[in-house]
């Protein structure tokens, strides 16, 4: 695992993207490295397209990413997989949830969610992981604990311990603690 890396969160309004970037974050600053993070938000309170960046190491000066750097995509919904292709390179891990969420010109008929996405994806050389975010969650006890299978299969490639993570999910979601605790390790299994 290296101990640097730069990581995008990727998905649309609503998924708990930016909790799973905070999440991410204190648990590489609470094993002593350098974290910063910066988000757009965009329309996301329509259902629109939300990143988070998060670079971490010994010393991080600037939370953002600049294309063809990303280590590590965490996409909440597999179009905006796709829509952050630029970000990554050759040895970037791509964890996707397969559950689609259509966006408004899909929603009215104006236009059609494309074909074989996943192939996109994985015809460009990358590493992907596919999983269905949101069966995982609901079988672990609740269907909002989605965003956390994620960041439980990233936590698998990161120089973090799972009881850093425990710990911090412990502090910053108290509530429902079980569940989410249920969906991290679920997401650590997919990806160990």
């Amino acid at each position: 695992m290296k101990p640097r890396g730069n990581i995008l969160f990727c998905g649309v309004g609503g998924q708990g993207i930016l909790l799973a970037s905070e999440i991410t974050a204190a648990a590489l600053l609470a094993t002593g490295l350098d974290a910063k993070k910066s988000e757009v938000h965009g329309m996301a309170q329509r259902g629109g397209s939300v990143v988070a960046h998060l670079r971490y190491g010994e010393k991080v000066y600037s939370p953002l990413i600049d294309p063809g750097q990303a280590d590590f995509a965490v996409a909440f919904e597999t179009m905006e997989a796709v829509r952050y292709l630029p970000f990554l390179h050759r040895q970037s891990k791509v964890i996707v949830n397969t559950h689609r969420i259509a966006p408004p010109a899909v929603a009215t008929g104006k236009m059609v969610y494309p074909a074989d996405l996943l192939a996109e994806l994985t015809g460009r050389g990358i590493t992907v992981y596919p999983l269905d975010g949101f069966s995982i969650a609901r079988a672990a006890g609740d269907i909002r604990t989605a965003n956390i299978v994620l960041v439980g299969a990233l936590s698998t490639f990161l120089p973090v311990g799972e009881d850093v993570f425990l710990d911090v999910l412990q502090k910053k979601i108290p509530r429902k603690l079980e569940e989410n605790i249920a969906a991290f390790k679920e997401g650590r299994r997919i990806t160990a």
